[in-house]
């Protein structure tokens, strides 16, 4: 063993070692030096080691791979030759030499490589007789046969197969290759293929499954006579059909009857292929074991064929080829239908697609017979059995752990074509699908399986999916048997109830069909129960309890009054809940988030909101709620004081969710009923507030209690109207103490509710705040900020402030409030905001936000300038509105070839810009027009015939023409200068 030798297998020995290390260097180096070829055809004629043969050969494929064009005529004859008669075992004058095809798999494969790159580069301009050479040494027998096929497997691997990505190139070589073999080889290759099948199906079955399997990658690209012929078709059917043979040899001829009916053709030689074909002969075997390789080949076939069927089917229009082709579906369709059911699908036939396209040729038919509602009742077995859970994983869906959680997210993306299939189907045969989902409900219950969970849970949300396609009237009316399947669920005890899953969608199924419910309402009490008994909010699984909490809620939101008899039950029902909720330690909650339980408040404040209740029982029910949510944030407002700093975060929570609650609480109450008729709720509510706002002093820089309590504040604004205006100064002092842009935004977002519900009834709250807000926002927004700042989160929070105090200024205009703009205290931040709309009004990368800022200058002008020649009222702005607005923003913003015309919203713009210079004409008269006659329109190079135009349309009463006239000026102008201005 030489130096070489003991580096390559010192090279593939496991392990970093500084002797592996020296090796792959070794090797490396012997690798670029010019004789490698020689090296290596000599060391695979002679050394029987794997390793260095396995190494050699990959060295070869590099060297062609890579330094072909360079390699000389000599030494490409000579690997050429070399490793062809390696291939076909051709005899060198030495008897020492090694049979290199004798070798394991891995060398034979990685020989075939090597020849499949010779033919990448030669074929068939040098080595043009390769094929035919290679098929005149089969006679030698398997070993050279399987080589054969292992070439033929490597030059599709390699470069023909279009399920790898290929390069330009290599799709061209590939062209080529094929082309000369189609005119030069390819029927002697098939006949070949059918010789040895032939001879070795008994004596040597892996060779034959071997050949077969070969024979199934070509067929997609050479001609399909070679092989759907009289010889070929029977041979293979004969295989499938042995028992006598193994399970490989049938399954690889499946293999080819599958290749051969995947072919692409145009739809009339397919529909007549798929009828010679008979492949009713093979539709018994796919009743076999479901586990066993040629069920899963032949289910395969089968499945395939029936896409086939049906693509013939939709492409051909003639009555005849319609009805043949149907035959055909209806022939093969029970077996597809027990593939679906039973055996694991080939990954690359989608179910749900073929089952939506078989579906779709019966929605035109005016009514179906007894075997297509055969097929769809098979059809909705098999969605029922698709959409099952597997049992193995009942308990970590149960507890929802990380296994659990991770099987449900694939079940739901899973199921969700197989949901639009139901509701395919339920719109074509709607009674027939209500009446499956019945009886798989009905016979769920009866199952005493071991899937009786998931069984259970399958057909619940079978009918929760089918519910999502029906009409209001069809619920309310209980249509089909629904008037039946309604009542069914709310009266049956359903096993594996005490599961998450069907106590979920148990409670979801009663949800979705209230409609019924509300004109049904006999059935109100079976609601009520099965929310307030252990299948709802006293579940066992946290989950399901906090799910039913929202899910009741959505209850009482539709049911409503129909519910007021039913009060004391509900309260009473509650009771040990609310207990909990209102004193359990945040830490102790399973769940936090969207279904922490808060939603029950919000149950119930809609329910003893109503007027349906009698006075003195709603003060009462109301007290009896507020009263221990207030305690717990008065309590945890002094704990919270002590607290250290482990305990602090638990004790803020715990304040936070007694803040959550009442908030939920109060949605049931309107501002007619707090304010109007029953004054007692609105003291209590106003007392709420007092004590929420002391949680504001307390913790002024606790942040999500600022949130919690300005979202409060917003419901309060709702439900208690003017009567609020005493709370406002202090909360307002309280939410401006500190506030960083983040709860800024939350604050002006209240200022803009307040403003929208209570106008000019707020100018004396607002003149004091205005100054305060203007102080704290103008100097931390942000100018012009590139996409990498934008990344910064402090950034967007900056960014997310100054596009909320666009808004802001805009109600603040818009509501007849720009006095307050004026005051003493704001006059200083006057000039500021003047220059921020003007530049958002020109250059802003949101259109909506330019649009507001001309919007609020259109109202500024209308507010602060009563008409031409009069005093004025805001000394400079007159000439600020004519020289700076009326140039930048009405004239080179619209200039800027960015504006673009076809776009909706950036002609909306156009139209208020428009209207803006039609209220500075009506408003600042001929100084306007001078201005921009002198002044403007000469620096934008407008001729004087144009200029003279637009001031006669700015002078009428055509406000349409005004705005085609101008946009055609603009227009004509780009052209003219080729969009050169900037803006000054």
């Amino acid at each position: 063993m030489d130096d070489l030798e003991k580096a390559i297998i010192f090279s593939f020995e496991s392990g970093d070692s500084a002797l592996k290390s020296q090796a792959v260097e070794y090797c490396r180096q012997i690798k670029e030096t010019p004789s490698i070829c020689s090296i290596c055809i000599e060391k695979l004629w002679f050394c029987n080691v794997v390793q260095v043969q396995f190494w050699c050969l990959q060295a070869l494929q590099d060297v062609l791979s890579v330094k072909y064009g360079s390699l000389s005529l000599d030494e490409q004859s000579y690997v050429r030759k070399s490793v062809f008669s390696m291939a076909c075992l051709e005899v060198i004058d030495n008897e020492n030499a090694v049979r290199v095809v004798e070798g394991p798999p891995f060398v034979k494969n990685k020989l075939a490589q090597v020849l499949a790159t010779l033919i990448y580069f030669e074929y068939p301009l040098i080595w043009s007789s390769v094929f035919v050479d290679f098929m005149g040494h089969l006679s030698k027998g398997a070993v050279v046969i399987d080589m054969f096929c292992r070439v033929l497997n490597a030059l599709d691997d390699e470069l023909i197969s279009l399920d790898y990505p290929r390069t330009p190139e290599e799709i061209s070589v590939a062209a080529r290759v094929k082309d000369a073999m189609r005119q030069q080889c390819v029927p002697q290759i098939a006949r070949a293929w059918y010789d040895i099948v032939s001879l070795y199906r008994n004596s040597d079955p892996d060779l034959s499954a071997t050949v077969l399997d070969c024979m199934r990658r070509f067929v997609s690209w050479i001609d399909i006579g070679l092989v759907a012929n009289d010889a070929f078709v029977p041979l293979l059917f004969e295989l499938i059909l042995s028992d006598g043979l193994p399970d490989q040899v049938r399954g690889a001829a499946a293999g080819c009857v599958l290749a051969m009916v995947s072919k692409r053709m145009d739809p009339q030689s397919k529909l007549t292929l798929l009828q010679t074909l008979q492949i009713s002969r093979v539709l018994g075997l796919v009743s076999g074991d479901a586990e066993s390789e040629l069920v899963a080949k032949v289910s395969a076939l089968l499945t395939g064929y029936a896409v086939e069927v049906l693509e013939c089917h939709k492409r051909l229009n003639s009555e005849e080829t319609k009805a043949v082709s149907m035959d055909l579906l209806n022939e093969v369709l029970p077996s597809v239908f027990r593939v679906m059911q039973n055996c694991k699908v080939d990954s690359t036939f989608s179910i749900v697609q073929f089952l939506l396209g078989y579906v779709s040729t019966l929605k035109g038919l005016p009514a179906l017979n007894e075997k297509q509602l055969l097929h769809i009742t098979q059809i909705l077995e098999v969605i029922r059995i698709q959409i099952c859970y597997d049992p193995m994983y009942r308990n970590d869906l149960n507890s929802l752990d990380k296994v659990g959680l991770e099987e449900e997210d694939r079940m739901s993306e899973f199921r969700k074509d197989l949901f639009v299939l139901l509701r395919t189907v339920g719109r074509v045969a709607p009674e027939l699908t209500q009446h499956f989902i019945r009886n798989s409900l009905a016979n769920a219950v009866e199952s005493t399986s071991e899937r009786n969970v998931e069984e259970v849970e399958a057909a619940l949300s079978l009918l929760y999916s089918f519910g999502e396609s029906m009409t209001e009237e069809a619920m309310k009316t209980g249509s089909g048997c629904l008037s039946e399947l309604i009542p069914m669920i709310l009266t049956t005890q359903f096993p594996g109830h005490s599961h998450r899953l069907v106590a979920l969608v148990y409670l979801e199924n009663i949800t979705r069909y209230l409609k019924f419910i509300q004109e049904n309402s006999q059935y109100i009490p079976n609601v009520l129960g099965a929310f307030l008994d252990e299948r709802g909010l006293h579940h066992q699984n946290v989950y399901v309890s906090r799910r039913a909490c929202y899910l009741f809620m959505r209850v009482v939101k539709l049911l409503k009054s129909k519910l007021v008899p039913f009060i004391d039950e509900i309260l009473q029902n509650l009771q040990d809940t609310l207990s909990q909720l209102t004193t359990m330690n945040y830490a102790s909650r399973e769940l936090s988030g969207t279904e922490d339980g808060s939603h029950i408040f919000e149950a119930i404040g809609l329910i003893i909101g109503l007027e349906d209740v009698p006075a003195g029982k709603q003060s009462e029910y109301l007290s009896l709620l507020l009263t221990p949510l207030c305690q717990q944030i008065e309590a945890g407002v002094q704990q919270a004081k002590v607290a250290n700093s482990e305990d602090f975060p638990v004790k803020i929570a715990n304040i936070q969710f007694a803040i959550v609650a009442i908030n939920a609480l109060s949605k049931g109450f309107s501002e007619r009923l707090v304010t109007g008729s029953r004054p007692r709720v609105g003291l209590m509510f106003k007392q709420t507030l007092d004590v929420l706002l002391r949680v504001l002093i307390a913790f002024p820089k606790v942040k999500p209690l600022r949130s919690k309590v300005t979202s409060f504040i917003h419901r309060m604004v709702d439900t208690l109207g003017s009567s609020v205006f005493p709370y406002l100064p202090k909360a307002l002092e309280q939410l401006l103490a500190d506030s960083e842009p983040k709860e800024t935004v939350g604050l002006l977002v209240l200022l803009n509710q307040l403003i929208c519900k209570f106008n000019s009834a707020l100018r004396e709250i607002l003149e004091e705040v205005y100054p305060v807000v203007a102080d704290r926002i103008f100097d931390v927004i942000p100018g012009n900020v590139n996409e990498a700042e934008a990344a910064n989160e402090e950034i967007r929070e900056r960014i997310e402030l100054q596009r909320t105090l666009y808004t802001f200024l805009h109600v603040i205009a818009t509501h007849d409030l720009s006095s307050v703009f004026l005051t003493p205290k704001s006059g200083a931040y006057l000039d500021r905001m003047m220059q921020l709309l003007l530049t958002s009004s020109c250059n802003h990368k949101d259109i909506t936000v330019r649009k507001a800022c001309v919007q609020i200058f259109i109202k500024l002008i209308k507010d602060w300038c009563a008409k031409p020649y009069s005093e004025e009222k805001v000394p400079g702005f007159q000439n600020f509105m004519i020289e700076t607005f009326a140039t930048n923003c009405c004239l080179y913003s619209v200039l800027n070839k960015s504006f673009d015309f076809t776009d909706a919203t950036t002609h909306a713009l156009f139209g208020e810009i428009i209207t803006a210079q039609k209220v500075m004409y009506e408003k600042f008269g001929n100084a306007f027009l001078m201005y921009l006659m002198s002044k403007s329109f000469p620096e934008a190079h407008i001729p004087q015939d144009l200029a003279e135009q637009y001031c006669q349309k700015l002078q009428g009463n055509d406000i349409r023409g005004l705005k085609s006239f101008y946009q055609s000026l603009i227009e004509n102008l780009r052209v003219q200068q080729n969009g050169g201005h900037v803006f000054r």
